[in-house]
């Protein structure tokens, strides 16, 4: 811990602000997290392992402590699935929701449930073993508020955030990662709101739903798992959303309803007094009707009436004993001071911060977004809103921050080109950070020596491959990118995605595949700024030299010689212009003596003989 402030020259107007936050004994940490949630635990073990400085900030006096009331009824919507097959550790993470990263075996989620959708608590349990057997530090019982960002004079790059907690201590650090997740009920201001049950503190006893007309505001997650707790008890149950259902198996987003909630679908279609209806907040008003409450609903358009005077037959025409509302959550951007300016996303109504690419906040350089919080940049697209996504976006964070502060690169692997078509199947068929954060993170292979090596780095942000050298400490000109993507009209809300589907068994079809499959882009030159901005709108990256898909499998398994090996490794040979099989010495020889070029493996083997001989001479 360092109690001097980093910066060389500090701008005047700020000297009184270090003098007050010095008197009152406050120390310096190069990071401060905010929140031991699972994104919060995640990024103190990478700084851990990178030796870094700094502290994690937790009002509560456990980690974890979101998961204590929410889900309302314990059980969460993330895949526990211990059996796979297999006893490979990446590939299982593939299809483990729950666990965190780290180097501890004994720290996977199998360990601590059975049950293929587990209880809050035992994720409770989970996070606290996992920072007390990591040894992360983190600092109970504080309330983080206040923060403000003190600029250096002499660097527009450093800064010093101050902050303090419910006692009136004060803290400063140099860069701020922020992991307290979405967690603020959303409570729109319409008419008679006051009137609702909020999702955050309705009763969870099912005696009290018994014999209850009750009515949900919402159609997410929380709005049906509430419904499939009461809907037994109750007398029946409406919803009201503003937009039509969206189930996670068509649109592909986990974020969206899942099965394991849906239950009151069953008894709506079914025409067993529930249902399910569309209505715009902004539409809303409810009035107290003696001890019951009515929905009502604003005029419509070219009518001075209201849609229930208009209509004897108004859907929601009864009052109701309960509404309830379900209405998600929001960030909480109070934690910041007023005069900070602190810009949240307006794309979305407010509920994530506005962050760019590198996961920094877009208002206040040196503030990073990390976890839920951070779901902005993929939000219906991809995983990294839940536990599964953001353990992979926060290593990619990490290691950001490890070049542009630290001058440590990201990490590498460097090979001779002749193993380049193992080295993509092998990542192919067991990568959970790819496969997980789909058309988000994806593999680079940086060619070098005359395409005769390849750096290959892992789980690179798509969206900054423009700005891939100076984020990486990697010199780049053609590259080649490895990516897991669906097709382009697959994921579409109301789609019928159990339709009769027979997938080609051509792989010259391979580019028509719906379901999740490999995309390789090549690039003999970087894309541009430009070229990253003007893209074509469903197009996942600009038009690249060349491009290859390999086909779906049902198994999504992608190592059938014929259907996926040979057409990539085809694709790589047209990319070298040169033959990429593997030879024997003899034939090696046969070429050397009658062809004026030889195959990359037989050059490998020749390279190889002359340093076996010189070292022998």
């Amino acid at each position: 811990m360092n109690c001097s402030p980093p910066c060389a020259r500090i701008h005047i107007f700020h000297v009184l602000v270090i003098l007050l936050t010095l008197t009152l004994a406050s120390c310096y940490h190069d990071y401060c997290i905010i929140g031991s949630g699972p994104s919060g635990l995640q990024m103190g073990y990478f700084f851990k392992k990178s030796g870094r400085d700094y502290i994690i900030f937790e009002k509560s006096n456990i980690s974890g402590d979101f998961f204590t009331l929410y889900p309302r009824h314990k059980t969460l919507i993330s895949i526990n699935k211990r059996n796979t097959g297999k006893t490979n550790k990446e590939f299982n993470l593939r299809h483990d929701w729950n666990s965190l990263l780290s180097d501890d075996e004994s720290l996977l989620f199998r360990y601590y449930s059975k049950e293929m959708f587990p209880s809050s608590d035992d994720l409770v349990r989970y996070l606290n073993d996992y920072q007390t057997k990591l040894g992360l530090k983190v600092q109970f019982n504080t309330y983080i508020r206040n923060i403000q960002m003190i600029p250096c004079e002499a660097a527009v790059d450093e800064h010093i955030f101050t902050m303090s907690d419910q006692h009136g201590n004060s803290y400063r650090c140099g860069k701020l990662i922020v992991a307290t997740g979405v967690s603020t009920p959303n409570i729109p201001d319409i008419p008679g709101i006051e009137y609702t049950e909020g999702y955050e503190s309705i009763s969870t006893n099912r005696d009290d739903y018994e014999g209850k007309t009750v009515l949900i505001l919402g159609r997410g997650n929380s709005a049906f798992e509430v419904a499939s707790s009461i809907y037994g008890s109750s007398n029946l149950i409406h919803m009201v959303g503003r937009s039509r259902v969206r189930l996670a198996w068509e649109t592909h987003y986990v974020g969206d309803l899942r099965a394991v909630n849906n239950a009151l679908l069953d008894t709506y279609q079914l025409k067993s007094l529930d249902g399910i209806l569309q209505v715009g907040l902004d539409e809303m008003k409810i009035v107290k009707r003696g001890n019951k409450f009515q929905l009502q609903v604003s005029n419509m358009k070219g009518s001075g009436k209201s849609r229930d005077q208009m209509h004897d037959n108004f859907p929601m025409r009864e009052p109701y004993d309960k509404i309830i509302r379900c209405l998600g959550f929001k960030f909480d951007s109070d934690i910041f001071n007023l005069s900070s300016s602190f810009k949240m996303d307006d794309g979305r109504g407010k509920k994530y911060p506005a962050i760019g690419n590198d996961y920094e906040s877009v208002s206040m350089k040196g503030v990073f977004l990390a976890g839920s919080a951070s779901h902005s940049l993929d939000f219906r697209k991809s995983a990294g809103g839940f536990i599964h996504g953001f353990r992979y976006t926060g290593r990619v964070l990490h290691r950001l921050l490890e070049w542009r502060y630290h001058q440590v690169p990201w990490p590498i692997t460097t090979q001779p080109v002749t193993n380049l078509l193992a080295v993509i199947l092998k990542r192919l068929n067991e990568a959970s950070g790819i496969y997980q954060m789909v058309s988000v993170l994806a593999d680079i292979v940086i060619f070098k020596k005359n395409n005769t090596e390849f750096d290959y780095l892992e789980e690179f942000p798509l969206n900054l491959l423009h700005e891939l050298p100076a984020r990486t400490g990697h010199e780049a000109e053609n590259v080649l990118v490895v990516n897991m993507q669906y097709g382009e009209d697959f994921s579409i809300p109301g789609s019928d995605i159990f339709t009769f589907y027979k997938p080609s068994l051509n792989s010259s079809d391979a580019h028509n595949s719906n379901f999740l499959h490999p995309c390789l882009y090549y690039f003999d030159t970087l894309p541009t700024e430009e070229d990253m901005k003007y893209k074509e709108e469903k197009k996942h990256l600009p038009t690249p030299k060349a491009i290859h898909h390999i086909m779906e499998d049902f198994l999504t398994t992608w190592d059938a010689p014929i259907s996926h090996v040979l057409p990539l490794r085809r694709f790589l040979e047209n990319i070298f212009d040169t033959d990429m099989r593997d030879f024997h010495w003899e034939t090696c020889m046969e070429y050397a003596l009658t062809r004026t070029t030889v195959p990359l493996t037989c050059q490998e083997f020749f390279l190889k003989g002359q340093g076996m001989g010189s070292t022998l001479g």
